[in-house]
């Protein structure tokens, strides 16, 4: 994936008093902690916490859009709203919580925002991860043109699929199938119940799996 990076005239408000702070062990600390740093002037814990989550969140907008330029723009906000928010942040749930509430909120707004300029395929369930190189979900089997006919055959289908589910039903696929999260780190993300959240992913996947019959 490219480089995501953040224009030093986007950070103008940065205080000045940045460096004079002592380097700190950040490895050893709660993102959290890392977080109040920053609210205390230490740009240095910018720095790391954009380091530790840039790739995560670029591959997250990058499932939710599967364009690159979109993903790394998103990505870039997402982190210039952690930066602007550094005064005012509450240390009332994990630093990654909250870091994906940001990120699922701009998430969505683009996907309401360019709705009418997107086709089916913007999200591709099934195509390998563009940094594990790995395709989840589609079983292991000789590479032959038919199979390879059915494979394609069934990506798309997934992607259409995919796209009618309701705004947080994906949001809760990509995070659960992608990022690993279980259902009290999505539901926290989403604000809603564990019981809740477990419920959101059980349709998701029924409708999927429904509508996949034919694929399998």
């Amino acid at each position: 994936m490219g480089t995501l990076a953040i224009h030093p005239g986007m950070l103008e408000d940065a205080p000045e008093v940045a460096a004079h702070h002592a380097p700190t062990d950040f490895a050893a600390m709660e993102d959290s902690a890392i977080m109040l740093e920053l609210s205390a002037g230490n740009m240095q814990a910018f720095d790391y916490l954009l380091r530790k989550y840039r790739k995560p969140i670029v591959s997250f907008m990058y499932r939710m859009t599967h364009n690159q330029a979109v993903a790394e723009e998103l990505a870039q906000e997402v982190f210039l709203r952690v930066y602007r928010s550094r005064e005012t942040y509450r240390a009332e749930a994990r630093f990654s919580t909250w870091l994906y509430r940001i990120a699922t909120n701009l998430g969505v707004n683009h996907a309401r925002d360019t709705r009418h300029e997107r086709s089916a395929s913007t999200v591709y369930l099934d195509e390998p991860d563009p940094e594990t190189g790995s395709t989840p979900d589609v079983a292991d089997s000789t590479p032959t043109v038919e199979a390879d006919l059915l494979k394609s055959e069934r990506m798309h289908a997934i992607r259409d699929f995919v796209m009618g589910l309701p705004e947080r039903q994906k949001m809760a696929v990509l995070m659960h199938k992608y990022e690993g999260m279980d259902y009290r780190q999505i539901g926290d993300v989403l604000k809603l119940s564990e019981s809740a959240t477990k419920s959101l992913l059980f349709r998701a996947y029924q409708t999927l799996r429904e509508k996949l019959k034919g694929f399998v």
